[in-house]
């Protein structure tokens, strides 16, 4: 499988082969629910909390006496039955949501988003941003050149979730300079994953040679 290498100003570069064990992966509907579900889990930060009767202030005198009243026996006001009294079954800040996933089962599930975006034509291969010092204008007016290639016009347009840029190793001056677009997310190869992959439109691969090298040694690693 070859495909070709664009430079920042939208033109053809060269080409580059896609390894089969990256590329050419079957779509599992269940394993990528399985990681991208685990995923978001390991992300979600409890925050909301309630407390019980046993942790809402007051409520230690019995509100009046068990007989001859008339009315409705109680033991305190902060029972569930009471306003401001305690919550029963709510969500507490002590759950644990965090859920363990395999580094082959990531990796492959990773494979899969990859091929998929291939498949539909959403990966463009650009050698170097060559950006040396963080400007913004630079990468917007790259985006607006490599939007010009077949398939991609709507990289430079697309307000949410337009593209997510992998560069080969980190980079600040690329980075800093894709910061200030919204629909544009940097980051390195390393840190790609099946969630990020599936959530930008195109995905946008700096130095294929090194960075299909990295990628593909994520199947390698001992999990």
């Amino acid at each position: 499988m070859k495909t070709d290498i664009y430079n920042i100003e939208g033109k053809k570069a060269g080409s580059v082969e896609l390894p089969e064990t990256v590329f050419g992966v079957a779509w599992n509907d269940s394993l990528m629910h399985q990681v991208v579900t685990s995923m978001q889990d390991n992300a979600r930060t409890p925050v909301a909390h309630t407390k019980g009767r046993s942790e809402v202030r007051g409520g230690g005198k019995k509100p009046w006496q068990q007989k001859g009243t008339g009315r409705a026996r109680h033991s305190s006001i902060r029972s569930p039955i009471w306003r401001g009294g305690g919550v029963t079954h709510g969500p507490l800040n002590a759950k644990v949501f965090a859920r363990g996933i395999p580094k082959k089962m990531r990796a492959k599930a990773l494979f899969m988003a990859l091929s998929k975006k291939m498949k539909d034509g959403q990966i463009l291969f650009v050698d170097s941003f060559g950006f040396t010092v963080p400007k913004t204008a630079d990468a917007k007016k790259a985006l607006l050149a490599l939007s010009g290639v077949k398939g991609f016009e709507r990289l430079s347009t697309k307000r949410v979730n337009a593209g997510l840029v992998a560069l080969s190793q980190k980079n600040e001056a690329v980075e800093k300079s894709f910061r200030n677009i919204g629909s544009i997310t940097a980051t390195d190869v390393r840190s790609l994953n099946p969630v990020a992959v599936l959530k930008a439109t195109y995905i946008l691969i700096e130095n294929p040679a090194e960075s299909l090298a990295l990628v593909e040694s994520r199947m390698n690693k001992k999990a």
